[in-house]
Formats: C-alpha cells, structure tokens, sequence
C-alpha cells in the first residue's frame, strides 16, 4: 500500500506514517519494497533536517533490502540503485568512510547502465557518477577518477531525449566542476547547458510561471558562459551564448509569437505543422510534469514526434533557423545605427565587449569583481531610495567616479581606438548587477573633464535580439501619425499628482499641430481606456504612477483610475505599428531584485509589446522636473519636416536635458533612460 502524506505533515509524522505502512507490508506482501523504499527516504529526510546519524543508517540499511526485492528486470530497481548510492554518498560526507564512497560509485555504474541512452534519468545517473568520482579524485589524487567524471560529463552534450529540468541541472554541474578544476571541456558544457535550458523553454507554456522556472534554472549561467568564453578567445561564442541565455522570458515570446503566426500564413501546410507542432509539446510538457521510470517510452516517443516536427518545420522557406537561437552574424545586426557594449559581471572576472556591424567584436577587461559590482549596485540602490537630500549628491558623485574608473572610461578609451566619433550613439547591454547602474551618467565629475555623456549619446537594449527586432519593424509611412497621452493624477490607489494635468497641457501643445492628437485623463484614463486606446494609436505619452514588483515582476503595473495595468495584461496585448512610448512615471525599468537579467519590467513589456522606442525611468521622478523635460524634448522630437521619428528620441533626451542640466538636480538629470532605436 501507498502512504498518502501532505505538505502539511511534518517529517516525524511522515516517518511514523511509513513505518505503519511498513508493519502492514509483512515479508511476501507485494507492497513492501514501495514500503521500505518511503521509510528509508522519510528518514533520509529527517537526517538532512536533524542530522542524527542513526536515521542515516537505517535508511542505507532500508534502502539495501528495498532493492533485494527489486532483482534485475524490476522497473524500479534503476531507482533503488540510485538512492542506495545518494544515501552512502551522504554518509562518506559525514564520516569519510572510504568503502561508503566505493560502493556509491559502484551502485551509481549499475543504475547508470540501466538508463541508456534515451532514458529520460540518464542525465541524473550520469551527474552523480561522475561527482562521485570527482569526489574520489579529491580524496586519493587518482587522475583516472577525475578523467572518466569528464568522460561521462561530455556524454551529456550527446543527448537526444526531450530537455527536463534534470538535464539542465546535470548540465551546470559539469559547467561548475570543469571551472573548479580548469578542465578543457568548460565551455563546451556551458554551450550544452544553454542548448538544453533553449530546448527546455521551447516546450513550457509562455506565462509567468515560465520565468520562476527560468530563473531558478540560469541564476549566473549565461554570465559564466560568457566569461569562459572570453578567457578562451572565443568572442563571437560569447555574444551567441549571453544573448541565449538571458532574457529567455522575452526570447521565447518572440521566437514564438511571429514564426508561428507566420506559419499559419505560410499555406495549408504550415498551419497543420503549426497545430502539430502545439499539440506535441502541449503533450509532451504534460508528460515530462508526470515524469517517472514507467512514462520514459511515453516521453521518448512524444519527443522523437516533436523533433520530427520541427525538422519539419525547419525545411519550409525562411523557417531554417525555427526555434534556434541567433548566431554572431545576425547578432551584428544590432549595431547598424552604433556600437552595442555588453557589459558583463561573472564571478569569474568582469569584461566588456563592444560589438561593430562590420569587424569582430572588441575586448575591454575591467578591473572590478563581481563582489564589487553587488557593493556599488546595492549601494546605489540604497541611495536611489532617498534621493532628494544635498548629502546624497555625494555619494551619487562618489558611485558615477567609480563606474567611470573601472568600467565606462576604459571602454571610451577603446570605442575611440576604434574610430567611434565624439556625438555617435552608443547602445549599452549591461547584465547582472551592471542592469542596475546607470553607466550612461558615469564620468569623471571634474572641471574640464567630460563626463560619458559629453562624448556619446547612451541609449540601452536587453538583449541584440531585442534591438534587432526593433529595427526591423520599419516604420510604416502613414498620412497621419496618432498620438494618445494618457494621465492618472488620482489613481485607484496611491498619492495624488498635481503635475500630470499640466503634463498632459503641455504634450498637447506641442504636439496637437503635428499629429492627430487624444488626451485621456482622470475617469477616462481606466484600464481598458488605456489598452483600448493604444489600439488605435502608434505614439504614446503615459503620465501616472509606476507600481514596480521586486519579487512578482509580472505585478508590476502602471496606476490607472480603476486599478493596475500590469505587465501580464500589456503582453496579451496585439497592438500594431507601435512607434514611441514616453513612461512618465517612477521605476520604470525596475525588474526582479534577483533576477535582473529577465528584465521584467514595465519599459520592457512596452518595448516587447510593439514599441521600438521607449523613454523610461531607473528611479523616481520629479513631478515638476518630469515636466521640464517633456517640455523640452517633445520641442526636440519634431523634426523640420513637423513630423515625428521615433529614432530621434534618443537625441531629443540628450539635448534636452543637456539644455536642462544646471535647472534641475544631479539625479533627476540622468533618471530617464531611452530603449531600443
């Protein structure tokens, strides 16, 4: 019989529950190696929970007679195998007892042998084996141990089965032991490793529970990558494996969202591959979520299916690279208009790459670690929260010189050596901690020094993918451009703004002449108001409170007069031939506290959502300094032939508030930062 225990159990009752069920299995009943298999892990449970050895070794001791009544040919003896070598692996760490590491790695071979490959826990099987032995490497220095853990590792790279969570793991696994032990097969373990996590994706549904998967599964994965790559020389395999590895949330969207409806498109046969091609990985992410020993031919079939599929798919016309991550070439792309700067933070070393449209990337190492870059992005973060005070000046002077000296001066050194004219305009892709500095305000801060935006003109992009794809939706060329500004001074809930109303005035003016121009404020400026709205308008001036989630970035949401515009309901959204948005609001391109690199934020979901030119905001915003500098810009934005040009908005932020510089305080002056063309 089957224990049945709740979450609500605690491990003591857990425990006492299997030894019942056990007394109730006597020697003979059919049950009785399920039995002992649940008691010896409870009790391996409450070992990890309570450390008393006796629980350790009843549940080796549970655990060997367990798998005595699971001969060879029992479905579940690969099981059996595998959790009596976990549990002596266990012990061998408690008491170093040579002959408990043995007879784990002796069991981990047997279990391994019975998952060839194709077997939906080879991966699993193959990871303890080869920490197992990596562990009896450390131990006795026999180079052969350390030799076959590598062996078995780069058998990883080889497998054909449907991704799961298990292959991802196994996967950094060997990207962290060929770190800790300078092995040549890094970085082919990262490249492994980020294959698996864009198979994996691939088959899980596009909602925000697929970015708590995601980022649970990369933590610092495509930052290592990187900056293995980079110690290698690689430079191209650098941009190719950062870009697959972050922002994944917003990558398969997009991968999904267009090539699919462009599938449906593409003819009778394109819309039946597309329907196929949703049928099976609906299926096969339901059975890889059931996953057991008995569902691998299921899942082993389900997954020769879907990769038919997408062979399928991949032989129509300009669908070759379905579902596969960009390479260096197209990545390039991204720096038609100015060079892309990829500022990296790993913890094995910082590094900058500057990409060119036409040669190789640059290398610019940085002489700051890790450790650092959390001190400053904390620090600021700190600071950012009490901005206002004269002391605080300070200290924000005190961050920008650092970020000058160590990261944004030597890569002005470099974009000079290559040419790269006083004026141009630079696109910044920062990741980790860097996302949460603002690299375009650092500078030197001294008389007769030019701080970085004296030299260039900054704007940012989350990923090349991102800007690539900005840049491809050209505008269309319409007779009349419609504008909407959408202002909530007095939201559902929050404080009341006294400047949105002035705001919204002086957008009107500026813009009424040029444009065909809606305003929608106060009762009107709901949440279906707005999205209703931005169905019939491309260019959009948004005046309100910006709500920003640290720990649910999806509840992130603009303050409306009934209630929140979250981010989930932006991305549901199919508008076309988005243009500009102006995010006049604090925090907009405030993400996940831990997660900065999804960057799932408010300026982002805009950007995701059709928009190729996006102005947004690091923290908070003035009222009357927001005023300022909409006044100035949107006087910049039009151009001599009074129409407007969303890849002027970069330019028309610099200058206004270069024009604004001695007006308004130091922290209000670099707050808006412009995304995309």
């Amino acid at each position: 019989m089957t224990v049945l225990v709740t979450d609500h159990d605690s491990i003591a009752d857990r425990v006492q529950k299997c030894r019942a069920a056990l007394q109730g299995c006597p020697p003979g009943h059919s049950n009785r190696s399920v039995s002992l298999y649940n008691l010896a892990t409870g009790l391996q449970n409450r070992f990890e929970q309570r450390g008393v050895p006796s629980d350790l070794d009843e549940a080796i001791e549970l655990h060997r007679a367990a798998l005595l009544l699971r001969p060879p040919g029992h479905s579940d003896r690969s099981t059996s195998l595998n959790n009596l070598a976990n549990s002596l692996q266990n012990r061998f760490k408690q008491r170093s007892v040579p002959s408990d590491l043995d007879e784990a790695i002796e069991l981990y071979r047997a279990a391994l042998l019975l998952r060839p490959p194709g077997h939906s826990n080879r991966s699993g099987s193959l990871d303890n084996l080869a920490l197992s032995l990596r562990n009896r490497f450390e131990q006795r220095g026999v180079p052969s141990d350390r030799d076959e853990a590598f062996r078995l590792y780069v058998q990883l790279s080889y497998l054909s089965h449907a991704v799961s969570r298990r292959d991802l793991t196994a996967a950094k696994s060997w990207a962290t032991s060929a770190e800790e032990t300078n092995h040549d097969s890094a970085l082919l373990a990262y490249q492994t490793a980020l294959k698996f996590l864009d198979q994996h994706v691939a088959m899980l549904p596009s909602s925000p529970h697929l970015f708590d998967v995601v980022r649970m599964a990369t933590a610092s994965l495509a930052m290592d990558a990187f900056s293995c790559s980079v110690r290698h020389g690689a430079l191209k395999t650098a941009m190719e494996l950062v870009e697959q590895g972050r922002a994944v949330f917003w990558t398969k969207l997009a991968r999904l969202r267009s090539p699919l409806d462009e599938l449906s498109l593409s003819g009778d046969t394109g819309a039946a591959l597309e329907n196929e091609f949703k049928q099976l990985s609906f299926g096969l992410r339901s059975a890889l979520d059931r996953s057991t020993e008995e569902q691998s031919p299921q899942i082993r079939q389900l997954t020769m299916q879907w990769n038919d599929v997408v062979s399928r798919i991949r032989m129509l016309p300009d669908f070759s690279r379905f579902l596969l991550p960009p390479l260096f070439s197209d990545l390039q792309k991204a720096a038609e208009e100015g060079p892309v700067i990829i500022v990296n933070a790993s913890q094995y070393g910082c590094d900058a790459l500057i990409v060119f449209s036409a040669q190789d990337p640059v290398h610019v190492p940085l002489d700051i670690p890790q450790t650092e870059v959390y001190e400053l992005s904390s620090e600021f973060q700190s600071l950012a929260e009490q901005f206002g005070s004269s002391d605080r000046q300070n200290k924000l002077v005190s961050i920008l010189r650092k970020l000058w000296d160590c990261v944004v001066d030597p890569v002005v050194r470099a974009l000079r050596a290559s040419k790269i004219n006083h004026g141009s305009r630079i696109w910044w892709c920062p990741t980790a901690e860097f996302t949460l500095l603002p690299l375009h305000a650092a500078g030197p801060y001294e008389k007769n020094k030019n701080n970085f935006s004296h030299i260039y003109i900054s704007s940012y992009t989350p990923t090349l993918a991102t800007l690539i794809r900005a840049r491809q939706r050209v505008s269309q060329e319409v007779s009349t451009q419609h504008f909407v500004a959408i202002g909530q001074a007095n939201p559902d809930r929050g404080k009341e703004l006294r400047h949105v109303a002035p705001e919204l005035a002086i957008v009107a003016r500026c813009l009424g002449p040029v444009v065909s121009f809606t305003s929608l404020e106060d009762n009107d400026a709901t949440i279906q108001g707005a999205l209703d709205a931005l169905n019939h308008n491309q260019w959009l001036h948004l005046a309100c409170h910006g709500m920003p989630h640290r720990t649910q970035s999806f509840d992130s949401s603009f303050a409306m007069r009934d209630g929140p515009l979250m981010i989930k309901e932006i991305i549901r959204s199919n508008w076309q031939n988005m243009e500009f948005a102006f995010l006049s609001a604090c925090h907009t391109t405030v993400g996940h506290e831990k997660s900065p690199d999804e960057a799932i934020h408010l300026a982002a979901a805009m950007q995701f959502s059709g928009f190729r030119s996006v102005i947004g905001s690091m923290w908070s915003v003035d009222d009357e300094v927001a005023q300022q500098v909409v006044s100035v810009f949107y006087r910049k934005l039009v151009d001599g032939s009074r129409r407007l040009d969303c890849t002027r908005a970069a330019v028309a932020l610099h200058k206004a508030l270069k024009s604004l510089h001695k007006k308004i305080p130091l922290e209000q002056q670099i707050v808006f930062v412009h995304i995309g063309v």
